[in-house]
C-alpha cells in the first residue's frame, strides 16, 4: 500500500479526528470523553509546537491514519530516559472501519517508519505505548522496535521502545 502524508489542519481536520480518537477502538489514545472543542484546541496546540508535529495519512488522496511526532526530549517522554540526538518519538492511529483491510495497520507502521526515516537526523524512533496494548507491541516488533523497559508516565505505564533505522530495514526490507 501506498501513502501520503500532509500536515493535520486542526480546524478542517477536527471533526474527522474526533470520530478517530474518541471512538471506542481509540481507548489507547485516551481522547474518548474529548468534545469536538477539545481536539480542535489539542490538535492546535500541536500545530503551535515547535517539538510536536501531526500528520495525516492519506490513501488514495483521503485520509486514511494519524501520525504524531515528537522530540522526546522535549515532549512525552523528557526526563524519563535520555534522549539521544536523532531521537524521535511516534504515535499513530488508524481509525475503527466497518471493513477492515487485512494487513493495513501493519502497512500503516512500515510507512510511518519509512517516513520518519527519511530524514537523515532521525536516527532511532521511540515509542511509549501502554504495557497493556499487546496489539501495538506485536506491530511494534514487526517493524523493528526493541523494548527496553516500562516508565510510569502521569496517564500510563508504557513500555519504552526504540528502532534505529539498520533494526527497521533488518525487520521490513524497506530502505530507509
Amino acid at each position: 500500500m501506498t501513502f501520503a502524508f500532509r500536515d493535520v489542519d486542526p480546524l478542517q481536520d477536527a471533526e474527522l479526528l474526533h470520530s478517530w480518537v474518541t471512538h471506542p477502538k481509540a481507548s489507547f489514545w485516551m481522547m474518548q470523553d474529548a468534545k469536538l472543542e477539545d481536539v480542535e484546541r489539542a490538535y492546535m496546540e500541536i500545530a503551535a509546537d515547535a517539538h510536536h508535529h501531526a500528520l495525516l495519512g492519506l490513501r488514495h488522496g483521503e485520509p486514511a491514519f494519524l501520525m504524531e511526532k515528537y522530540d522526546p526530549a522535549h515532549r512525552e517522554l523528557a526526563g524519563l530516559y535520555e534522549a539521544l540526538p536523532g531521537d524521535v518519538g511516534m504515535h499513530f492511529l488508524t481509525p475503527a472501519t466497518g471493513t477492515p483491510v487485512h494487513g493495513f495497520t501493519r502497512s500503516v507502521i512500515t510507512a510511518v517508519m519509512a517516513h520518519l526515516f527519511e530524514d537523515p537526523a532521525t536516527l532511532r524512533v521511540v515509542v511509549e505505548p501502554d504495557v497493556r496494548n499487546k496489539a501495538v507491541h506485536a506491530l511494534n516488533e514487526a517493524v523493528g522496535f526493541v523494548p527496553e523497559r516500562e516508565v510510569r508516565k502521569p496517564e500510563k505505564k508504557a513500555l519504552l521502545s526504540f528502532c534505529t533505522r539498520a533494526q527497521f530495514i533488518a525487520a521490513t526490507g524497506v530502505a530507509a
